[in-house]
């Protein structure tokens, strides 16, 4: 019986081996003829992209619009780079203060703190989402 398995198995270096180049090579032709006709008849719906214009049409999604909006006030780079600077403040910030706070003060001017930036921010949404 085991003499039956082994006369009926496929080897696989040399058929197997052959019959995946035989496909990877039908690929790369497939890639190259795709290529050239690419090359030739191009396909484009609308000028390049310019990198440095925005169309006026653009806006991003909701949960963007505040620093849409912001980037109209401040210059750009502090615009890309003070978000990413307050959130890994605010994500490190845990690490850092570790006392106790007992001040009813300090709770309460960041209580009002954290609500001016709140609807800073839901203002500075809808302003993007109006204009």
């Amino acid at each position: 019986m085991s003499e039956e398995k082994e006369n009926n198995a496929i080897p696989f270096f040399p058929d197997h081996v052959a019959l995946e180049a035989k496909v990877a090579l039908g690929f790369a032709v497939l890639l190259v003829i795709v290529g050239i006709i690419g090359l030739f008849l191009p396909v484009g719906l609308q000028e390049p992209a310019d990198p440095m214009e925005t169309p006026l049409h653009t806006k991003p999604e909701w949960y963007f619009l505040f620093l849409y909006q912001l980037l109209k006030f401040i210059p750009k780079t502090i615009g890309a780079t003070a978000p990413v600077v307050a959130i890994l403040i605010l994500s490190i910030w845990p690490f850092i203060d570790r006392k106790p706070d007992k001040d009813p003060r300090a709770v309460r001017i960041r209580l009002i703190i954290s609500i001016a930036l709140v609807l800073i921010i839901i203002g500075l949404t809808i302003w993007g989402e109006v204009t």
